[in-house]
């Protein structure tokens, strides 16, 4: 019996805040969570409300430590990163990410107000991340974020951190480009499965709405 139906043989007002509830807390659970790592509150607060409203979860922190344990602990579809934050910074939360395989396959947006401070430590072109300065706008936002996601989707060597030495040794990659391609596609069909979740909970929703009114009538 779908929920309309249930809801037919039971009126109760209590029957319905509860089926309406479900129905809301659903639709959050399998929304899309994007982290924003920055130490200031302004910050976290707009990139919240700049998003489009329904489709993302939110979550915050604010230094480096609490941001790289959620990543470490949710299952995220985007991160935001502060380049300078305290306990521990973002070139650091930046190499942790890069040193793990599923990690670095999370779209990935590095904010910052001194964009130099980025150039020294990671040179451009910023082939697998994009960069957002501040301050920023809303359409600067969007637009930094669907970069982010065409750039997790391309091919990609798995390349070693290291460091600039005097003798100048060159950085050792080893390719891993059909398999993280691969790894990338499995997310991206995971990520429409979702969407459909959503999308049939909102219909649900709809048909609640729709014969509450008629019963009210």
């Amino acid at each position: 019996m779908d929920i309309v139906g249930a809801l037919s043989n039971y009126i109760g007002g209590n029957a319905l805040q509860i089926t309406l509830k479900f129905l809301l807390e659903q639709v959050v659970v399998t929304s899309n969570k994007i982290l924003v790592i920055d130490d200031t509150t302004v910050v976290r607060v707009k990139v919240r409300e700049m998003l489009p409203p329904g489709n993302f979860q939110v979550l915050e922190a604010k230094d480096g430590l609490e941001g790289l344990n959620l990543i470490r602990k949710e299952k995220l579809s985007l991160i935001m990163l502060d380049f300078l934050l305290p306990k521990m910074n973002g070139w650091d939360v930046f190499q942790e990410i890069q040193a793990q395989p599923e990690l670095k396959k999370i779209p990935l947006v590095i904010m910052s107000g001194r964009k130099e401070e980025v150039v020294e430590k990671i040179p451009e072109p910023f082939k697998y991340f994009e960069f957002l300065g501040k301050p920023f706008d809303q359409k600067q936002l969007i637009n930094a974020i669907k970069s982010a996601m065409a750039k997790a989707k391309l091919p990609r060597q798995d390349d070693s951190v290291t460091k600039n030495v005097s003798h100048g040794n060159s950085v050792i990659a080893s390719t891993d480009s059909k398999s993280s391609y691969a790894d990338i596609e499995a997310l991206n069909a995971k990520i429409v499965k979702m969407q459909a979740e959503i999308d049939g909970l909102k219909k649900q929703l709809a048909q609640v709405v729709s014969f509450i009114k008629q019963k009210v009538k």
